[in-house]
């Protein structure tokens, strides 16, 4: 007895965004505390494939997407030093925060949406000059995400275009193609598990869920702070006893 594909589909939103942040927690304490153990850089793998595919539906369903580039760049500055202190242990240039990485891919695709227009009437189809030029526009904020050192830079940009551009092409081939970009650019080493990320995408059922948005947004900066005091008590640089 065959079962239904749309039946597994048990995912919302909210729990994609759970995964991805258990995911996260993984790699960043795998990167701050034990350097030389994979598996948790592996399980921190799935975290980005499913972040650029929630940032992509978040701008997808959003009421107002100037608000919601507010937000991300409110929060890309607050967690600009948590961030610092965590993988560099000072305010740093050297490397910027993820949120500040989709903050330029909201504004990329806004710009996109603007040039490319809206679809023609009697075709029903966009004009491919203005998406070809649109899509210049995402390639530059690419290479500008590579120049200012944004986290995950052009990864990131490119793999929430794409969960974009494909966003009306059937949910296997949208998920694949944005997972297999990140997968088939990122081979070396822990990142061979990236692929893995498809599976609870082909699982997302389109819901957005309970939400919880001011949460996640605060969880990337709050958990980049706790994990630099916890590295800092384990190096005996901050004591919690009096």
């Amino acid at each position: 007895m065959s079962i239904r594909y749309d039946k597994l589909r048990i995912l919302d939103g909210t729990v994609l965004k759970i995964i991805a942040m258990v995911s996260m927690v993984f790699d960043h304490v795998g990167d701050m505390f034990f350097p030389d153990v994979l598996w948790p850089r592996m399980i921190g793998r799935l975290a980005m494939p499913l972040f650029a595919f929630c940032i992509t539906e978040g701008y997808i369903h959003t009421r107002d997407k100037k608000k919601y580039l507010f937000r991300m760049g409110i929060f890309a500055l607050v967690s600009e030093v948590p961030f610092d202190l965590a993988f560099e242990g000072k305010v740093s240039l050297n490397h910027q925060n993820i949120m500040l990485t989709f903050f330029m891919s909201i504004l990329a695709l806004m710009l996109f949406d603007l040039i490319r227009g809206k679809k023609n009437e009697d075709t029903g189809r966009y004009s491919i000059g203005k998406t070809i030029l649109g899509s210049l526009v995402i390639i530059g904020t690419a290479a500008v995400a590579i120049l200012i050192k944004a986290d995950y830079t052009i990864f990131a940009v490119i793999s929430v275009f794409l969960f974009y551009l494909f966003k009306d092409t059937k949910h296997f081939i949208r998920t694949g193609v944005g997972v297999a970009f990140l997968a088939l650019t990122r081979t070396m080493g822990y990142y061979c598990t990236t692929g893995l990320s498809i599976i609870p995408l082909l699982l997302y059922n389109g819901k957005k869920g309970k939400g919880l948005k001011w949460f996640f947004y605060a969880f990337y900066p709050g958990h980049l702070l706790l994990l630099y005091l916890i590295k800092l008590i384990v190096n005996g640089q901050l004591s919690i006893i009096p």
